[in-house]
C-alpha cells in the first residue's frame, strides 16, 4: 500500500501496473493472487489504459487504482 501511496499521489488515483518496478511476471502473480483475495479485492480497481498490459483474473488490464479503505484489511 505504500509504494501504491507514493506513486499516485493521491488516493483513488489509477497507476500503470509497470510502475511497481517488479518484471512481468511478478507483477501478474502478485496483483492475481490479491485479486483472489475476497477481502482485499473489493478494494481494487483495474483498468485498461495505455500501456504494458498484464493478465490479471483473465483480464487484460494496465493499471490500478486502490481505495484507502483497504488498510482496515491489512
Amino acid at each position: 500500500m505504500d509504494r501504491y501511496n507514493t506513486l499516485a499521489g493521491r488516493p483513488g488515483e489509477p497507476v500503470p501496473l509497470s510502475h511497481f518496478g517488479l518484471p512481468v511476471d511478478e507483477t501478474a502473480a502478485l496483483f492475481n493472487s490479491l485479486d483472489e483475495d475476497y477481502h482485499i479485492s473489493r478494494y481494487l480497481h483495474f483498468s485498461r489504459l495505455e500501456g504494458q498490459r498484464y493478465s490479471i483474473s483473465g483480464d487484460s488490464v494496465t493499471h490500478v487504482a486502490i481505495d484507502t479503505a483497504v488498510a482496515a484489511v491489512l
